[in-house]
């Protein structure tokens, strides 16, 4: 005698929701892992941004060739990832802030990665670059902890400094707890105007100057806000770039 099973609907409702919940899995686990390769990516190189990947993913090969083809006359890049050339024998430079306090901070000037980003919480506070106005030469580096460091370290870095300096400037995590007013003043006289304001978590981008021919100052900031902040406890990632004018 032959016997036929009947699967009744509260089987059959069982059997699609487990095959939901593991589509759901799946799904999950190739978010992740796309993720986990971008973010791998742009490590690597920091002039590659996340747009440039989108573009590059979307319409495949034949995509990217007419994309090639459509900007073959668009003549030479920026250094540091800009792009176009500064003018004349002018300098480049790039900065990033830090990204909440797992993703540190970029310098970049005339090509050179002087402050590297990592993803290891380092260099949390401020980093300096110093250069050599004149010859464009990397002089000095520090980087400062603002949150549990000591601020005498920072006023003696910035103290010296030679005339002649431009000095580059990026933020990481907290880069104003342990400011007090003789530090502040001593960036203030590099030619910025927002370090008298600048508190806990702000994320903060710099260039100026010690007593430099061309006094060029850039400056950007974005003030930590549980209201706006992208990170919930840290306001979004900012960058700045631009030319210097090169003294011949």
């Amino acid at each position: 005698m032959i016997y036929i099973r009947r699967v009744g609907p509260l089987v059959l409702h069982k059997r699609q929701r487990d095959k939901k919940k593991l589509r759901f899995v799946f799904m999950v686990a190739a978010l992740l892992i796309s993720i986990s390769l971008v973010l791998r990516l742009l490590q690597k190189n920091p002039e590659l941004t996340l747009s440039n990947l989108v573009e590059r993913s979307v319409g495949g090969a034949a995509s990217l060739q007419l994309k090639t083809d459509n900007h073959k006359d668009d003549g030479p890049k920026g250094k540091c990832g800009l792009p176009k050339p500064c003018p004349g024998n002018d300098y480049t430079f790039k900065i990033y802030s830090g990204a909440t306090n797992i993703i540190g901070p970029q310098i970049c000037f005339e090509g050179e990665m002087i402050i590297e980003k990592d993803r290891r919480g380092n260099r949390r506070g401020i980093n300096i670059a110093v250069i050599n106005e004149i010859t464009g030469e990397h002089v000095n580096t520090g980087s400062f902890n603002m949150w549990n460091g000591k601020v005498e370290e920072l006023i003696e870095f910035l103290k010296s400094i030679e005339d002649g300096s431009l000095v580059l400037i990026a933020t990481f995590d907290d880069p104003a707890t342990k400011l007090n007013d003789e530090a502040r003043t001593l960036i203030a006289e590099l030619g910025s105007s927002y370090i008298s304001q600048l508190k806990f978590r702000d994320n903060w981008l710099f260039v100026g100057g010690k007593k430099t021919i061309t006094q060029v100052t850039f400056e950007q900031h974005i003030k930590n806000d549980r209201d706006t902040n992208k990170y919930e406890s840290w306001p979004e990632m900012i960058e700045m770039d631009g030319c210097i004018p090169r003294i011949d």
